[in-house]
């Protein structure tokens, strides 16, 4: 497979940017060559391609698959392993999400949960205390917000996605209004 200039170079971003993600270039490139090729590519394809080591591309693949960023197939009469990336981005964002929340969120809020069942046995260990708890709540709210969100439509999802701002703007004025009322109210009592 030859690769046209914008592929190139999006596959290379994408190797870059795999360390800042926590995985290697090698996978990176791999996952952003799958994720553009229109069909699924077997392992000598993907090495071919980018001109990497087969051992590197099995290994790189089987991180992959880890994650669940990647969809193993097979065609009638070829005993090779076919790889390619699911084709809804929404679908995408939600796996790399929950592999996320698996891998780096539950742990935390484990720890979390656990240093807050010591009692503290100082002040300063009172302090340590409030502010794990404040980190606890902070953390539990998030993952509680995407629970209630995973399930949404991708249309619905990107619909609020858009809003951007909107919602900040909408949720100063319903904060506006409950303070006004609560004013209000307080004069009647």
């Amino acid at each position: 497979m030859i690769l046209d200039p914008q592929a190139e170079r999006f596959i290379l971003h994408f190797g870059e940017m795999g360390g800042r993600w926590g995985v290697n270039r090698t996978v990176g490139q791999i996952y952003a060559l799958l994720f553009l090729s229109p069909e699924p590519l077997h392992a000598e394809e993907i090495a071919e391609t980018l001109k990497i080591s087969r051992s590197n591309v099995s290994m790189s693949l089987h991180e992959l698959q880890s994650w669940r960023l990647v969809l193993l197939s097979h065609k009638v009469g070829d005993r090779r392993d076919y790889f390619e990336s699911p084709k809804d981005v929404w679908e995408i964002f939600r796996r790399l999400v929950e592999e996320k929340r698996k891998r780096e969120i539950d742990p935390t809020l484990t720890l979390l949960r656990s240093i807050l069942m010591e009692q503290p046995e100082d002040a300063r260990e009172e302090y340590e205390h409030q502010r794990i708890a404040a980190m606890l709540e902070l953390i539990e709210l998030a993952t509680g917000w995407f629970d209630e969100v995973q399930d949404l439509p991708p249309e619905t999802l990107q619909s609020l996605m858009k809003l951007g701002s909107k919602v900040q703007k909408v949720l100063g004025l319903v904060g506006k209004v409950r303070k006004s009322v609560k004013l209000s109210g307080d004069q009647h009592d």
